[in-house]
């Protein structure tokens, strides 16, 4: 081999290698093995593993009723994030990158709860929906601070989509601006000299340019929407009666609580093919409405 060569395949396992190998131990390595696992009956404690086929894939696509229910709250619970953090994100960016003279201090604002881990933002908002409101409700009299905020089935699910909004929002939020601030600025001038109005700028110019950007965010809030699981923990734990009950925290407690983690990597890797399936499509057709600067 050439000397050029061995210098390349050097400088490939200095820089690459050690990012690697703590990539394939942390992510290759175990997802290989809960695939294995799956199709075992393994308890998470003995050693041994019997394997019984796709036993526990059946019982998770036609007999396992949580499974089912579990996915139908996911899917509603990713349908309607995805729509408000989006909406609310690409809205924020508009404004924020209108001509303001406090627009970064606002950027940053907005941007902060992205900084809070999950779990910490999760117990934060637990407090200010059980304490904070209900002190506000008594004081004030406004009915909406008196909603049993995480103790009924619909105002549970509420308090989880404004807590999901009000993380992420902000996240997809940099990521449009970055979109609008390098669009052209000759399009927009040259449609608002030819008479058209800001909705037709904002259809036919503003949100074909920043399809990438769409592209990006729509990725990111669907599968940050389905995997779902430390603000859910710690607001709700997937109640009440299970009405927040959602596909992690159902293959959480299934590994966890009923020591059958065979079972609960079935569902996982179905999870994961439905994840990835989403996704997938998402990506594909976003991608065919994106437009050349």
């Amino acid at each position: 081999m050439k000397p050029r060569k061995w210098i390349d395949w050097l400088n490939q396992l200095v820089f690459v290698g050690p990012a690697f190998f703590f990539f394939a131990l942390i992510v290759l390595i175990p997802f290989f093995m809960s695939i294995y696992y799956s199709f075992t009956s393994w308890n998470g404690i003995s050693s041994n593993a019997e394997i019984i086929g796709f036993d526990n894939f059946q019982r998770v696509l036609f007999e396992d009723d949580g499974f089912r229910n579990s996915f139908w709250i996911t899917t509603k619970l990713a349908v309607i994030s995805v729509i408000a953090i989006n909406i609310i994100a690409f809205g924020l960016a508009l404004l924020l990158t209108q001509a303001l003279k406090l627009r970064n201090v606002f950027r940053t604002i907005f941007f902060m709860p992205q900084v809070i881990g999950g779990l910490l933002l999760g117990y934060i908002w637990y407090f200010i929906f059980t304490k904070t409101f209900s002190t506000l409700g008594k004081s004030t009299g406004i009915g909406f601070f008196n909603l049993p905020w995480l103790g009924d089935a619909e105002t549970s699910f509420l308090a989880i989509i404004i807590v999901s909004v009000w993380q992420l929002a902000g996240y997809m939020m940099v990521i449009y601006i970055a979109a609008l601030v390098n669009i052209p600025k000759d399009l927009s001038e040259a449609a608002e000299i030819d008479g058209a109005s800001a909705w037709q700028r904002l259809r036919n110019i503003i949100i074909p340019m920043v399809m990438p950007a769409i592209t990006v965010c729509l990725f990111l809030t669907i599968s940050m929407s389905f995997k779902s699981f430390d603000i859910i923990i710690a607001l709700t734990k997937g109640g009440p009666f299970k009405s927040t009950e959602v596909i992690s925290i159902n293959i959480y407690e299934e590994a966890f609580r009923n020591s059958r983690l065979g079972y609960a990597t079935a569902k996982s890797f179905i999870f994961f093919l439905i994840v990835a399936l989403v996704t997938t499509i998402q990506v594909m057709y976003t991608k065919k409405k994106e437009v050349e600067a």
